[in-house]
This record gives C-alpha cells, structure tokens and sequence, in this order.
C-alpha cells in the first residue's frame, strides 16, 4: 500500500510539472500536448485504445511466461552440464549484445505480423535476465547445505530439487523483476517492425499523422501495463520464495547453521561454575 501511494504520488507530481511546463512554455500542440488534452484523448478514444492495448497485453503476457520459461531451463541447463554452459553461455552473450531493432525484421519475416513474432521477440528481451539470474543463483548456493545434504545419502537430483533449486528461488524471482518492465518493450518493438494492431502499431501511425496526443495517450496505456506487470510478479513471488520476503523468517541456512550458545555447544570448553 505504501509502495503504491509512493507510486500515485509520483506519477501526480509528473503531470504537475509537465501541465506547469506547457503552460508557461507554450509548444505547439503536435510537440508537447497538454495532460488535459492527452486525457480526452484517451477518454474520446478509450474503446480503440484498450482494444490495441489488450492485444499488446496479451502479446506480453505470453512472451514474459515464453521467455521466464526458456530463461530458467537454460540457467538450470548451463549448471546441471558445466561443459554445455561453457558453450552456450557466450553465445547467449552475443544474443544478449545484439541490438533489439535488428533481430525484429527477421524475426518478423520468420514468424509473420501475427502474434508469434511480438511473443518471441517480447521472450528474447527477458530471456537473458531470468537465465543470468537464476543460474547465479543456482551457482552460489552454500557448499555446507550440500554436504549436508550428501550425508543423507541424497542423490543428486534431490539435492537439486530440495536444496538448490528452492534457495535459487529469490535469485529467479529477482530477474523476473528486472525482466518484467522489458517485456512490453519487446513486443512494441515488434509492434513497430510490422503489425497491424498494438499499442506499437498506434504509436507509429499516431507519429506519422503527427497526433502527438494520441501517441502519448498511448505511451500512458504502455506504462501502465508495465506497472500492472511488476504489481503481477511481486504478487506472485511471495508463492515462490515465501521464506525470502521481507517479514519472512530467517533463511534455512541461518536456521540451520547459526551459532549455538555456548551451553549446548559441545565443541566449547566447560564452564566453571563460579567459586563459593
């Protein structure tokens, strides 16, 4: 609640400033319309705008859980099979470097100016932080829960599936974080290349028609739908990481590898009991 009053008040000041700043500068309209006028616009044309928002919406949706999903198999991948991540993971890197606006056109001439193209290209944006982050998270995982999971006699499937995974958990739930804001960016992008719908689509025809209101009424649908999506993933972390919340207990391995006090430490030299 306090983040989201942090948020309102935060986006209230923003139209403070720009109303104040086009009321004293006075631009053209077609170079800085006013809030008020960005907001009839968005009310005179709100069916055609949540329809192009939806299918923007949906492209997102699809590419964040496509790309979450690739992103986590090919972390977990590169560290079950080190030799493979030693391979694929500089290769990823030059997946990673190379600029978004080059891989759309293929990607548009592979897939079509259909849906699959914005998913895909919506999944390579966030593919990268998810897998970088879980890996990270697979590969730091304390040696002492290992041993002790291996005094248990614990396969190795089962020290993953027990131990690594679920304390690589808050790693996965940071990329997907930090991935969650960029996906929507992915799929304007394709939006942008070739489409026949979309908030990316709007904002291209809007920007050649010189409807600057327009285009900024659609740029507020986009940033409210990557709220909507950070506002989803933290809902949805908790469930994967419950112990690593905030009000949460301390981690399992503070639980069990803390100090112990010196009366029920068996490694401490006795105590003498003080002298009569």
């Amino acid at each position: 609640m306090r983040a989201l009053r942090a948020t309102l008040l935060g986006l209230l000041a923003v139209l403070l400033a720009w109303g104040l700043f086009v009321a004293l500068a006075a631009p053209p309209p077609y170079m800085l319309p006013s809030p008020l006028r960005v907001g009839a616009v968005l009310w005179a044309r709100s069916g055609f705008l949540l329809a192009q928002g939806w299918l923007t919406l949906v492209e997102t949706l699809l590419g964040l859980a496509l790309g979450a999903l690739a992103g986590a198999s090919a972390g977990l991948g590169t560290v079950l099979w080190p030799r493979l991540g030693r391979v694929a993971w500089p290769l990823l890197l030059v997946l990673q470097a190379m600029p978004v606006f080059a891989l759309a056109p293929l990607l548009v001439l592979w897939f079509g100016f259909g849906l699959v193209s914005k998913v895909v290209m919506a999944a390579l944006v966030i593919f990268f932080p998810v897998a970088s982050a879980f890996a990270d998270g697979l590969r730091r995982t304390e040696p002492d829960l290992v041993d002790a999971a291996a005094l248990t006699a614990a396969t190795h499937w089962q020290t993953l599936r027990l131990v690594r995974i679920p304390l690589a958990m808050p790693a996965l739930v940071t990329g997907l974080r930090v991935a969650a804001p960029l996906a929507p960016l992915g799929a304007v992008i394709g939006e942008w290349v070739g489409a026949s719908g979309g908030l990316g689509f709007v904002m291209i025809q809007a920007n050649a028609r010189m409807q600057t209101d327009l285009m900024f009424a659609a740029l507020i649908l986009l940033a409210a739908m990557t709220l909507l999506l950070r506002a989803l993933v933290d809902e949805f972390a908790p469930r994967l990481a419950p112990w690593a919340s905030e009000d949460a207990a301390p981690p399992l391995s503070t639980l069990l590898f803390r100090r112990k006090p010196a009366s029920c430490d068996p490694s401490a030299p006795p105590q003498r009991s003080p002298s009569r």
